[in-house]
């Protein structure tokens, strides 16, 4: 990866959790992320963003290919009025993908973000909750 360009997002927090070192994030996507920090106006917490095939498919359904390998995707830690107010301004950004986990401890709550094109039986935009 050349010199990262994304002054709210650290190398460490967007490489993939299962020890290969990979980050291999979508430089559109990155910038819309971004933008969305600046508008948020608070440091997002991001609990995982790239995953690579292998690690993908050990920890998600989505198998090997789900939306953290394309490097279009984050889990981001938030919760309550602070969730209300992400989800919000991520459609208005142009987040296509919004997955909701807001069950359990304030800490393991997380909004899924990523900016997929529609596909056969995956229209976009779309909300879900896990």
């Amino acid at each position: 990866m050349s010199e990262q360009h994304w002054p709210h997002f650290s190398h460490a927090e967007l490489q993939c959790h299962c020890g290969c070192g990979r980050s291999v994030m979508d430089e559109r996507f990155m910038a819309r992320l971004e933008e969305l920090r600046m508008a948020y106006g608070k440091p997002i917490i991001v609990n995982s963003a790239y995953r690579c095939p292998n690690h993908n498919a050990s920890v998600s359904t989505t198998g090997s290919n789900g939306p953290h390998t394309t490097g279009r995707a984050v889990d981001v830690q938030v919760s309550g009025e602070d969730a209300h107010t992400l989800m919000a301004l991520a459609m208005h950004h142009g987040f296509t993908g919004i997955g909701v986990s807001q069950r359990g401890q304030h800490k393991s709550r997380f909004i899924h973000l990523d900016t997929l094109d529609a596909a056969p039986g995956q229209p976009r935009p779309t909300i879900w909750s896990y």
